[in-house]
């Protein structure tokens, strides 16, 4: 590919000397502003949407004229090498600079090979894979000319009821960092300037997972001391990792929305964090705190960069009133400028003023874009995440025999298997349920299949999640009859497989729930198919914990599968027929009712905490209908074989200082199958100068054994593990007694105790 550096900005950075590379892409980013008018540093400054740009038609889009004045700093949504080539080239030769555009998109797990939704992947707890699945969606997306992904959502959410928890970690800030870690690693990798890494953005800085009943965009109100201790972790692992940059959230913090919130976007990001990289908000985030209250247009858009905003998407507030609010003296001269050189550098970083195209390569797509390679990685990857919630009497796996009968809404829909914020998915490629069975039995048993149930009863509420190619294909026969089909098809069938749950997009942004029980029609279905007396497998397609307490009292076998991914079918059959065994784990707590929201595994006790073991005690924290404990706790999930913990063995019972804790445990595969367990750690500060959570997750590892086989897992501890945030928000370790724990979830584990002195 041919080079362009060049006209002015050639003049411009020709002079500068070889220094290390941030110093050298800062002084480049100077050379460049300093021929810049105040229109064209604005210009960097603005992110719209691709809008009607089309192949071929780049020069005529009603952004091109924007683009070549100088007043776009980057697009995003704009999807095919052929058509981000053709706007590249409207920006680096027929504007008055040629700087080069940054190309977005939400790539949020996977590009056209799509992978699970991230509550699915988180629940493999496999860091190699969650890496891999980011790094191969960086290969494809950069093949198709996207350089920038927004993506890895890092936040912690502990109510079900808000959508986009399916778009995070789950509940825990160790295990969010480790994914945040490795997505960013994926995504980038040693060289942002390969012309197969992206650059990532983690998102929503601060709290968006926290807003009140659980409805999004909603108010987030917490101390600081629970910011710092419990949902800061993953934003600040990701900054660590070097993320490239940082996307604002919609809610306020501490009554100031967050991309106004100064404090949070200087203080703790670049002066605490050290974040280096740009700062951009969320969609219209600018104009919407009009709404909030704090201001007009020009208000809002001089707070948020004064706060330290770089880059505005899509309001435009930024581009329409910065100008005026620097004559009238709300802004500096300084803060454009500062902004500009952040936008500048990352393009730098990116390779783009060395070759704008580089991330363009229409060859590379045919070849790296939805390659069989990368479908057979996302096949593999999804059979990972899958979470066995529950299997009596080891109904599952089945046999490859016999009349199996796939009933429900879910269980030949192509559309809905890749899940939501799958942008690029070809979902109409992706593989069903009923594909997936069929292609793993051939002729050595029969599929029969009835519909039974739609997705809800309620037709407006089936349009409001029938979205974005995602058709949840509505029957408008009546309930019974479709009841009766399901019966018929399966009263000779030897099994039957319930394909239920929620709709792609009943999770996901603007998908808040207040109801999380299955729908109410699903569950007359599966009433219907259990009166037949033969086994019902329920597999759940979800993007949240739901409210399951009558299918656990009632079904023999549930397999949560969330949303798989493009290869979603093939890898399902290959856990229900035991070509895999299921190894993931929850990462969000499952209630037993909504009325246990939040409930998550690191609270903390009340001065009436209720005595282990009991449901209810007079003048105790707890309710009068059912216990405190959840349905399924944090960490859970069971597999086709079993697993023995001996007792914890600790390396001392006294230690001192910076001395390291070894803390073993004997793993035994005692069942009839191969299989992996993720044996996880946690610790309990039993007293301390502020309260503690009665245990945090500390460490994990997932271990693959043959039937019979035992393992000695080793931990290893030190004051690092112990840290947190005091009252004073200084982060130390104190010294005292300290609870070890050990097991396969976070309520069945084993228990040792160490003294630890400084």
């Amino acid at each position: 590919m041919k080079k362009l550096c060049c006209g002015i900005v050639l003049l411009a950075i020709c002079i500068i000397k070889p220094v290390c590379a941030q110093d050298e892409y800062t002084r480049k980013a100077d050379s460049i502003i300093a021929i810049m008018t105040l229109e064209e540093k604005i210009g960097q400054l603005n992110l719209p949407a691709a809008g009607d740009i089309t192949t071929g038609q780049a020069a005529s889009a009603n952004i091109a004229e924007k683009i070549k004045a100088g007043q776009v700093g980057g697009l995003f949504n704009l999807k095919s090498a052929e058509k981000i080539r053709d706007v590249q080239r409207v920006a680096v030769e027929e504007s008055r600079l040629k700087i080069p555009l940054l190309f977005g998109m939400d790539v949020i797990h996977g590009y056209e090979s799509v992978f699970p939704i991230p509550l699915g992947m988180a629940s493999s707890w496999d860091m190699e894979l969650i890496e891999k699945s980011a790094r191969i969606a960086a290969i494809e997306a950069s093949a198709d000319g996207i350089n920038w992904t927004f993506s890895p959502m890092t936040d912690i959410s502990r109510d079900p009821r808000w959508g986009r928890v399916s778009e995070g970690n789950g509940e825990d800030p160790y295990l969010g960092s480790q994914i945040a870690k490795a997505m960013v690693n994926g995504y980038q990798g040693d060289d942002l300037s390969a012309p197969n890494t992206i650059m990532a953005c983690v998102k929503h800085f601060a709290l968006y997972g926290a807003p009140e009943a659980g409805r999004d965009y909603h108010t987030v109100d917490m101390s600081r001391h629970r910011m710092y201790n419990e949902y800061f972790p993953p934003y600040q692992a990701a900054i660590d990792a070097g993320v490239g940059t940082v996307m604002t959230a919609f809610n306020e913090v501490d009554g100031i929305p967050a991309s106004a919130n100064k404090w949070l976007m200087t203080e703790v990001l670049r002066n605490q964090w050290g974040f280096d990289g740009f700062v951009v908000t969320d969609y219209t985030a600018i104009n919407e705190m009009i709404d909030h209250g704090i201001g007009d247009l020009k208000e809002v858009s001089a707070r948020a960069l004064q706060a330290g905003v770089e880059m505005d998407m899509v309001g435009e507030g930024f581009l329409t009133t910065l100008p005026q609010s620097l004559e009238e003296g709300r802004i500096t001269q300084k803060q454009i400028d500062d902004a500009c050189r952040l936008i500048l550098v990352a393009k730098y970083r990116l390779g783009l003023f060395d070759n704008p195209y580089q991330y363009a390569d229409p060859e590379r797509s045919k070849k790296d874009v939805y390659s069989n390679e990368n479908r057979k990685v996302a096949r593999e990857i999804a059979s990972q995440t899958f979470v066995l919630l529950k299997n009596d009497d080891q109904i599952l796996p089945l046999k490859k025999q016999g009349k199996i009968a796939l009933v429900g809404p879910l269980g030949d829909n192509k559309e809905n298997m890749t899940g939501t914020w799958s942008v690029a998915a070809r979902v109409d490629e992706a593989i069903s349920l009923r594909e997936g069975l069929q292609n793993a039995i051939g002729n050595k048993a029969e599929i029969v299949y009835a519909r039974g149930a739609n997705v809800v009863a309620d037709p407006a509420l089936e349009a409001r999640i029938s979205i974005f190619g995602k058709n949840t294909h509505r029957d408008d026969r009546p309930a019974a009859d479709m009841i009766n089909e399901a019966l018929e098809i399966a009263k000779d069938a030897d099994v039957i497989i319930a394909a239920m749950g929620e709709a792609a997009e009943m999770s996901g942004e603007a998908s808040s729930m207040t109801d999380i029980t299955l729908p109410e029609n699903q569950r007359d279905l599966l009433k219907a198919l259990l009166k037949t007396g033969k086994p019902v497998i329920m597999v759940l397609f979800t993007g949240r914990p739901l409210a399951l307490q009558w299918e656990e009292d009632h079904m023999p076998a549930i397999l949560n599968v969330w949303f798989a991914g493009s290869e979603a079918g093939d890898a399902i059959a290959d856990v229900l027929f035991g070509d895999i065994n299921p190894s993931g784990k929850l990462t969000a707590t499952f209630p037993r009712n909504v009325g246990q929201i939040p409930i998550y595994y690191n609270h903390k006790n009340t001065g009436r905490p209720l005595s282990e073991g009991e449901w209810f005690q007079k003048f105790r924290s707890n309710y009068l209908d059912v216990p405190n404990t959840p349905l399924y706790p944090f960490g859970y999930g069971l597999s086709y074989t079993t697993f023995e913990y001996g007792d914890i063995k600790l390396s001392h019972t006294e230690l001192q200082g910076d001395q390291t804790l070894k803390a073993s445990i004997e793993l035994k595969n005692t069942g009839t199958y191969d299989g992996a367990e993720v044996v996880q750690l946690y610790i309990r500060d039993v007293v301390a100068s502020v309260t503690r959570p009665v245990k945090e997750l500390k460490g994990f590892q997932k271990i693959n054994l043959q039937a019979g086989e035992s393992r000695t897992v080793t931990f290893e501890i030190t004051p690092n593990d112990l840290m947190f945030y005091d009252y004073d928000l200084e982060h130390v370790w104190e010294p005292g007694a300290f609870e070890i724990m050990i097991g396969g979830n976070s309520e069945e584990l084993k228990t040792g105790k160490v003294d630890w002195k400084k």
